[in-house]
């Protein structure tokens, strides 16, 4: 059973996120009532934990978490565990590869929508040789099913494969997202051999986003392209989760469980205490201290990069 925590009054919940915020009167939507006015450099950390038959440890306090920066311990200044929505791009690999694969990740796709919070906005890219949006123009996110599913298809499977464009546009598209909370799907089953930017680039932009990413490969053995890899990269970088699929039937149960995961994070704030002339990179540690829950396993964002300073 999910046990809910109270939010701490002044600070708003986000989601997977280990990023660095100039917060300065940022005003939530309704389902998130809370206003900062303030000067500060707020670090929020979107937390899984789990224990050792997989399940979730939901009921943990604010004083079974420790943090690091740079192995410097920090205070934590904010704590909630609530299931606020999220702001959600489906990023679907189109390329000619997929032809045979994508009625199943399509179906996956519905999945995740239907085990997703309904507040949440969601927005579909679909990427081969080019980073196509299936959403109308004027929609930039939605919560209709209908038009999902249709944005899901919109395109021919056909081409190469440009993942990194598509994580560049979509990290771009998710700050028009009026959700605080913040999330990726990755689905593809092939290395990227088409983008402009390349791997170095696309880290970056993930480091210095509000973005966590799940990230799913369902390779063929024969694909020379593939590159299980970066994947696995990506995911660990951003507090995510990645997959690795051995059948096509397995697409659907983990898009279910992505969506599982996304609303079972605890979201942990602290202002960064660092010494001077710390390095932009910094190094996040997150430890649970619960004797009573058994063996635990925490997963979060490992690193974040800070704007310059001044």
């Amino acid at each position: 059973m999910r046990i809910p925590s109270a939010l701490i009054p002044v600070v708003p919940a986000a989601i997977l996120l280990a990023v660095w915020l100039p917060v300065r009167s940022l005003s939530l939507p309704a389902s998130e009532e809370f206003k900062i006015s303030t000067n500060v450099d707020l670090v929020l950390l979107d937390v899984s934990v789990r224990d050792s038959k997989g399940g979730y440890a939901s009921d943990l306090t604010q004083n079974n978490f420790h943090i690091e920066e740079n192995g410097i311990p920090q205070k934590i200044t904010s704590f909630s565990n609530a299931d606020l929505p999220v702001a959600a791009g489906l990023l679907l690999d189109d390329s000619g590869s997929m032809k045979p694969k994508r009625d199943d990740v399509n179906t996956a796709g519905l999945t995740f929508v239907d085990a997703s919070n309904p507040e949440d906005q969601i927005f579909i890219v679909n990427f081969n040789d080019k980073v196509r949006f299936g959403l109308p123009e004027d929609v930039p996110f939605t919560d209709n099913i209908d038009l999902l599913r249709v944005a899901m298809s919109r395109h021919r499977a056909e081409g190469k494969t440009v993942l990194y464009d598509a994580i560049a546009e979509s990290l771009e598209h998710l700050g028009m997202g009026q959700r605080s909370r913040k999330t990726l799907v990755i689905v593809s089953d092939g290395g990227d051999n088409a983008s402009r930017r390349r791997q170095p680039e696309a880290l970056e932009l993930i480091e210095r986003s509000n973005a966590t990413i799940y990230t799913v490969g369902i390779y063929e053995p024969e694909d020379e392209d593939r590159n299980p890899g970066v994947l696995r990269h990506i995911a660990a970088i951003s507090g995510g989760q990645c997959f690795l699929l051995n059948r096509i039937e397995d697409v659907v149960p983990t898009l279910r469980s992505i969506a599982t995961d996304i609303r079972h994070r605890y979201t942990i704030g602290y202002i960064p205490e660092h010494a001077a002339g710390a390095p932009a990179l910094r190094k996040i540690h997150v430890t649970v201290n619960a004797p009573n829950h058994g063996h635990l396993t925490v997963r979060t964002r490992t690193s974040y990069l800070a704007p310059p300073e001044g």
